[in-house]
């Protein structure tokens, strides 16, 4: 089992910028792939970004590139998403979660429990 716990999270204005974080315990975090998914009401979960076990290969949804970085510690069993240039439409629950290279849900095995960005126009 991996844990996952998000934070930084928070209410901004559009343009500003947040970073978020996802601490791991439990087995080993370096073996997963990470993503960042989120959710807005009413909506599915949507894939956001993913970076590979070794934290070199990245992957972006065409929404958040070029304003969005996904990295990863694995020294310190953690992962980052600093969100630049948030927009309203960027207001989610967002969720880091571990497993296997992909942009599907299913593809990831451990979720966190989810941390709010709430963007004000």
């Amino acid at each position: 089992q991996v844990q996952l716990v998000e934070s930084g999270g928070g209410l901004v204005q559009a343009g500003g910028s947040l970073r978020l974080s996802c601490a791991a315990s439990g087995r080993t975090f370096s073996n997963y792939d990470m993503g960042w998914f989120r959710q807005a009401p009413g909506k599915e979960r949507q894939f956001v970004a993913a970076v590979g076990w070794s934290g070199t290969r990245t992957l972006y949804a065409d929404s958040v590139k070029g304003r969005f970085t996904i990295s990863r510690d694995n020294s310190k069993n953690t992962g980052n998403l600093q969100m630049n240039s948030l927009k309203p439409e960027d207001t989610a629950v967002y969720y880091c979660a571990a497993g296997h290279w992909g942009m599907r849900p299913n593809d990831y095995d451990y979720w966190g429990q989810g941390t709010q960005v709430t963007v004000s126009s």
